[in-house]
């Protein structure tokens, strides 16, 4: 990735998102999503994913919406790469903890979660800042399977 100097614009859009962030039914959303949601199987995804009537149905698409949107403004040069993947760290979390299960979910929703692999995919920093991510999981996991 060519270095680049961010605008002055592109700190607004990283302040916004963040502003987005903040708002209580978004943090109730990302706490659960990030905090207690942690399905094995795609089947346990799609069971919330798929039914309205789960309460935390909306919690699940808010969160995953926001992140796609936010890697989609880096993709389409909205913003500078390089101080999104320097500012927000959440969407690599996301990617990293339904890894172990994003073939399956792919194989029914060819779209979860593209645009955050598309940026991972096209910018070294954030691949390098997924791969900490991912590291960081696998021992989270691990203390979760030993509790």
């Amino acid at each position: 990735m060519e270095r680049m100097l961010a605008t002055p614009a592109d700190a607004e859009i990283i302040l916004k998102l963040y502003a987005l962030r903040t708002e209580s039914v978004m943090r109730d959303a990302r706490a659960w999503v990030g905090g207690e949601f942690w399905p094995t199987t795609a089947d346990e995804l799609f069971a919330v994913l798929l039914n309205p009537q789960d309460p935390h149905n909306a919690h699940l698409r808010q969160v995953l919406s926001y992140w796609e949107m936010a890697a989609a403004m880096v993709l389409h040069g909205a913003v500078s790469a390089e101080l999104f993947v320097d500012c927000n760290g959440e969407g690599f979390f996301l990617l990293a903890k339904f890894a172990p299960i994003l073939e399956a979910v792919r194989e029914r929703n060819p779209g979860f979660l593209v645009k955050t692999s598309e940026l991972v995919n096209r910018f070294s920093a954030a691949a390098q800042r997924y791969e900490t991510t991912v590291k960081s999981l696998e021992a989270r996991r691990q203390l979760m399977s030993a509790q």
